[in-house]
Formats: structure tokens, sequence, C-alpha cells
């Protein structure tokens, strides 16, 4: 028997929705969301906000730190919910490290469609320029067991309730 889903993260590249369609489950389901680019250290925020794409070696504390924060939810009776890009298989196996019964939510967007939501995002420090490098890092995880891919164009409600339905359909109880 496979074990419910204890923790969730919705990733994707930069302006698919992580922030939104997580707190919309949060809101739907349950949880505690907890939003990753407010982990990332200032050297990070820097190097983004400069235009200069993150490498392995930024992303690697960044990501302990975001799987030491998804046990800790867990480990206190908490179903965290985790905004992260999580791009690579690794950064995805290194929080599924953290949490052996993680999902992941996949807002697949298209390359267009996330340069024009990041181009009017105001005052995050993610530039549009850095879109190619995002795309260019992507292993997309559509296939990996406990992922689901969604179409970030879809309404950010309906995805909730799309989302909702599959915990549901791996063992997690609705929390909300």
């Amino acid at each position: 028997m496979v074990s419910p889903l204890s923790a969730l993260v919705v990733m994707g590249v930069s302006g698919c929705g992580k922030s939104s369609v997580g707190a919309a489950i949060v809101q739907h389901s349950g949880g505690r969301l907890i939003e990753g680019d407010s982990f990332h250290p200032k050297a990070n925020i820097e190097k983004m906000s400069a235009g200069i794409p993150l490498d392995d070696n930024d992303r690697a504390g960044w990501l302990t730190r975001l799987g030491e924060e998804l046990n800790a939810c867990v480990k206190g009776g908490e179903r965290a919910v985790l905004t992260c890009s999580a791009l690579k298989r690794a950064y995805r196996d290194k929080l599924r490290a953290a949490v052996p019964d993680l999902g992941f939510v996949f807002l697949e967007l298209s390359r267009a469609e996330a340069a024009d939501r990041v181009s009017h995002r105001p005052g995050h420090f993610m530039p549009a320029s850095l879109i190619d490098s995002q795309f260019a890092t992507l292993e997309s995880p559509t296939g990996e067991d406990r992922t689901l891919t969604v179409d970030a164009t879809r309404p950010i409600d309906a995805l909730a309730v799309q989302v909702d339905g599959w915990l549901v359909g791996h063992g997690a109880k609705t929390l909300a």
C-alpha cells in the first residue's frame, strides 16, 4: 500500500503562478503555505535581481533549508504546501529525501506566457530576462511518481479543485 501524501510542492518556472495556486490549494484543501522565495539567501536574491541565473551551488543551501522546513511542518502534524521552482530532478529528489511522502504539482506553462506574466509582475526580484534560463534548466517532472501536471493557464480556483481531487485520490485528507 502506498502511503498518503504528507506534503506538497507547487513547482514550475518563474511566472507560472506557484504562489497564487499554492495559496488557493491551502484555502481549498488546508495546510500551511511555505513561500519558497522567502527562504532565498540575500546573495541569491542579489544575483537574480542582477539578471544572473542561479546555479546548482546557489540552490543547494536553499533546497536544504526548504527540506528542513517541510520536514518540521510534517513532524508537527501539518500538511505543508511549498512553492518552489524545483526545476531539476535532483532538486526534487533532495526535497523527497527530506519528506519521502512528498507530492508535486507541476504548473506547466509556455515560455511566451511565462515571459509575459513575469514582465507584468511588479516588485519581484526575478526579471523576465531570466525566463530562458528557467526553461533551459527545467527537467519536466511529468511522469514522475506522485506528480500531477496541470495547465497553469487554467483558472486558479479550478486548479485548486483539481489538486484537491488528486490529493484525495492519493490518500490525503482534506484539511479545510
